[in-house]
Formats: structure tokens, sequence, C-alpha cells
């Protein structure tokens, strides 16, 4: 994820999604030449013309040098199904558009995404269970390193499951402000200090009036929704996870 000063990344309106500098575009497009697939949010797809691929010619000659596909799989999740049939990835064919979503979507709109998708995944009744969906990544679709780009609410829901192993943060300079704008993990947040993501710092680097940061995780949660809400424990985890969000990144994870 790339953020402000102030933490923040967009503004409230949303109006204000990108604002890190070449340096960083970079660095996403860096971490694409190294996972499987690319996911985000639907919001993400619908507010921005991204296509979630592996860039120019450079960065897929380096995927395939990595023993890669040349084009990486892309993933939108969509828990309610509103995501656009018409968003511009769909326009782009060069690799299968999964769209992950719950059974909230309802019939009309799930036979409207499958027209253009290359798969519709219903993962759960009310939230997508994230262990079982990313053991169906790895075994149906050979998935085994993620790179999440947000948004904030999908990031939050992959922090509280514990299936993140490490979060690329850049903090651009400049402040948004807003009680409303978005921040790198929204959603539903944890009640206690103790059920944070407890994270490390691996590297930091700058580049200009930018820093470019790495965190690790340091211990492994892995839960599930609870019927009232919360997250229960649910064993081991099953992927390699990143995250970031247009000029917004986060990390990267093994599905194991």
């Amino acid at each position: 994820m790339a953020m402000t000063a102030d933490g923040k990344i967009a503004s409230a309106n949303r109006a204000v999604s990108s604002f890190s500098s070449a340096c960083d575009q970079r660095h996403l497009l860096e971490l694409r030449t190294t996972v499987d697939a690319v996911m985000c949010g639907a919001r993400t797809a619908d507010l921005n013309r991204i296509t979630l691929g592996p860039g120019g010619v450079r960065f897929r000659k380096l995927r395939l040098r990595r023993g890669l596909a040349e084009f990486n799989l892309r993933i939108v999740v969509s828990g309610s199904g509103s995501l656009d049939p018409r968003a511009h990835l769909f326009t782009k064919r060069h690799s299968p558009v999964l769209v992950l979503t719950t059974a909230r979507a309802g019939g009309a709109r799930l036979a409207r995404l499958r027209k253009v998708a290359g798969e519709v995944r219903v993962g759960g009744r009310n939230a997508i269970n994230w262990p079982a969906t990313l053991r169906w990544l790895r075994a149906k679709w050979g998935v085994r390193r993620l790179l999440c780009e947000g948004g904030g609410e999908l990031n939050d829901a992959l922090f509280r499951a514990g299936l993140v192993d490490e979060l690329h943060l850049t903090i651009c300079p400049g402040v948004l402000g807003g009680r409303e704008a978005p921040t790198i993990a929204d959603g539903f947040g944890v009640p206690r200090l103790a059920l944070a993501a407890p994270m490390e710092l691996k590297s930091v680097r700058r580049a200009g009036d930018e820093l470019l940061l790495v965190f690790r995780a340091t211990r492994r949660r892995t839960q599930t929704a609870s019927p009232g809400g919360g997250f229960r424990s649910a064993g081991s985890s099953s992927i390699v996870t990143t995250q970031r969000a247009i000029s917004q990144r986060t990390s990267a994870r093994r599905l194991r």
C-alpha cells in the first residue's frame, strides 16, 4: 500500500487515489513479477482504469525467467457481487479474471459476472471464507504466491484472518486528511491490541521524499468469520498474500 503522511490511501470522496512516485509504481510492478496472481477489491477495480497485469515487456520477461507464466492470474473480490461487468480490467483478455463473491450477490449479479469473468466463485454466505478460498486457488489455479493490492476493507479481512505474511508500505509526502478518508485496513478492525496483526520491520529504503518499508508478520493467526460477525481460530493458514490499491500497496504471502 502507498499512503500519505497521515495514513490515507485516498481522499474521502475517492477523487484522489494516486499520489505516489514513479519509483513506487515500479516497485508495484516488480512485486507482480514474483507472484502467481494479483488481487484487489471491487471498488478498486470499479473506480480505476486498472488491468492488474504484469506491465511492459521488461516485467513479463522477468516473470518468465523466474519460471512464472508471462501474464499473472487476476482476482477481484466483490462480496455483494456489485462489481461492474464493464470494468476496464475485463477488456484485457491476456489472462483470466476470477471473481470471488458470496451468496449475498444473488442470481442476477452472478449471471452478469459469469459472462465476463473466467470463473465466479461463491466462497461463503455473508463473508468469504478465506482459508478455504485460498486452498481452492492453490488446488485449482496453482496459486502459490498472491499479491493483494487493496483496498482497505479487503486488506482488513486478510489481516484479521492472519493471512498476510508481508506488508510493503510506501509513505508519501503530503496530507489528505478527512475522517472518512480510507486507510490501508478499514472494515471491522480488531477490538483489542492483543488481536492486532503483529509485524516487524524487515527493510526501509528512501527514494526521494518517499519511504519504502517492508514489514514481515511475526506470528500467524488464521481465523474465519463467526455467525456473530467476529472471527474464530481456524487452524493453520493455506496461502501467501500481499496487498496494495492503485498507488497503495501491501505484501506477498505463500500458499501452503
